[in-house]
């Protein structure tokens, strides 16, 4: 999802001058802003040099010729924090903004399948880097920004176009070059591997989008919003196959968390694979500019998965794969249902992996346990702002279930 301030927000922007007329708990003109004019000092040049946390971006606009390059702060050091979702998990809105805002981009216009030339070269081995590498950036203009929302993307700051770019003092991941240079090896197998190797999906996801793995002839750049999603789904794809070989699991589950002022829920079912994301924003939150009325979402699979790409967008895989991540542990399966409730207090979006990352918090946590669907969603209805009747209206998965006579309610009458 992507979102540029129209005229007429513009205009209740100017007139409000953050008193919060537009209902969120928080201004994200003032956070980004504020965040700005601390880092605009510091990149008013140039010439820039500093450390990669690695980073590096690639756009979609004019695809097949995409803008690629670097981004980093004006610092020197270990600067990883501020590109690995991973550890963002305790973060506030505002630690996030403040890690991202110093990432200056540096744009270099490229087709997507050219692999030459020094500043391109350059890039891919940032992206490739263990460490966080030292780098010089000469720009062809003054870096500038410009306020666009993105749910697909972790935010960054300003950015202009690359004239030249020079990088030092880093290393390869070791199993990522070792992907990188077998160039017999299907990109499908490597983000596999790597991921089986303790990887971490941020990490696989940069070099993915550099074109790092593939049969040579088939390798090309990715922009950076594609190959999160492409990640996700190619690992939770191959971790659903697994999780259909697998015994149903006994009782009715709930995992809970809160997290940036989103609330989460996942019910688990003991039923055969099926998943589903449920998202509902809040009045006058960032994607339902509406003051009444709740906006609620879905998308959903069955056991032979879907054909089609999630209209949700990139959460959607995202959420898949931490919930088969459990599933895989425990060796079993389940229904899934994952209930999101976007607050006021979520004020500006911080990309797919806040997705990800949540879920994953919520069933590190110990799980409530209950001996039928309509206990757990009682338990649903305490803990959740909208009522359960709105939920159950939404969910292709919960009506199925309550509906639906499965062969395991049969087994269970017959031991009565």
């Amino acid at each position: 999802m992507e979102k540029v301030f129209s005229s007429d927000t513009a205009s209740l922007c100017a007139k409000c001058k953050g008193r919060l007329w537009c209902g969120k708990d928080g201004c994200p003109i003032l956070v980004k802003f504020y965040t700005q004019t601390r880092v605009k000092p510091l990149i008013n040049s140039t010439y820039m040099e500093g450390s990669s946390p690695p980073s590096v971006f690639v756009g979609r606009w004019n695809y097949p010729k995409v803008f690629v390059g670097p981004m980093l702060p004006p610092q020197h050091g270990d600067t990883s924090i501020m590109d690995t979702p991973e550890l963002w998990a305790d973060k506030s809105i505002q630690e996030i903004v403040d890690f991202r805002f110093q990432l200056v981009r540096g744009k270099y216009l490229t087709n997507i399948k050219n692999f030459d030339g020094k500043i391109v070269e350059i890039t891919r081995e940032i992206a490739l880097a263990e460490n966080s590498p030292d780098a010089e950036v000469e720009f062809k203009t003054k870096p500038t920004g410009r306020i666009v929302l993105n749910d697909e993307v972790q935010p960054f700051g300003p950015s202009a176009p690359l004239v030249n770019l020079d990088a030092g003092n880093y290393t390869y991941n070791k199993r990522i070059e070792k992907a990188f240079y077998d160039t017999d090896l299907k990109a499908k197998d490597a983000v596999i591997k790597l991921y089986n190797d303790g990887l971490l999906v941020s990490k696989i996801q940069k070099a993915f989008s550099v074109g790092a793995f593939g049969l040579e002839k088939n390798r090309k750049f990715v922009p950076t919003r594609w190959s999160i999603t492409a990640v996700d789904d190619t690992l939770g794809k191959n971790m659903i196959e697994y999780t259909k070989t697998y015994p149903l699991i006994n009782e009715y589950r709930i995992y809970e968390h809160n997290q940036l002022d989103n609330r989460w829920i996942i019910l688990m079912i003991p039923r055969e694979w099926s998943y589903e994301l449920i998202e509902a924003w809040y009045p006058k939150t960032l994607w339902n500019p509406d003051s009444i009325n709740t906006a609620i979402f879905s998308d959903h699979e069955f056991y032979d998965g879907r054909k089609t790409y999630a209209e949700i967008g990139g959460c959607y895989y995202a959420a898949r794969l931490a919930t088969n991540e459990l599933l895989n542990k425990e060796r079993r399966q389940a229904g899934i249902v994952v209930m999101r409730e976007a607050h006021p207090g979520y004020i500006m979006p911080v990309g797919v992996w806040n997705v990800r990352e949540a879920v994953r918090q919520a069933v590190k946590n110990k799980p409530m346990e209950f001996a039928t669907l309509n206990e757990s969603l009682d338990y649903v209805s305490k803990k959740m702002d909208i009522p359960i009747k709105s939920w159950i209206e939404h969910s292709t998965i919960l009506r199925d279930t309550l509906h639906q006579k499965r062969l395991i309610d049969f087994i269970k009458t017959s031991r009565l």
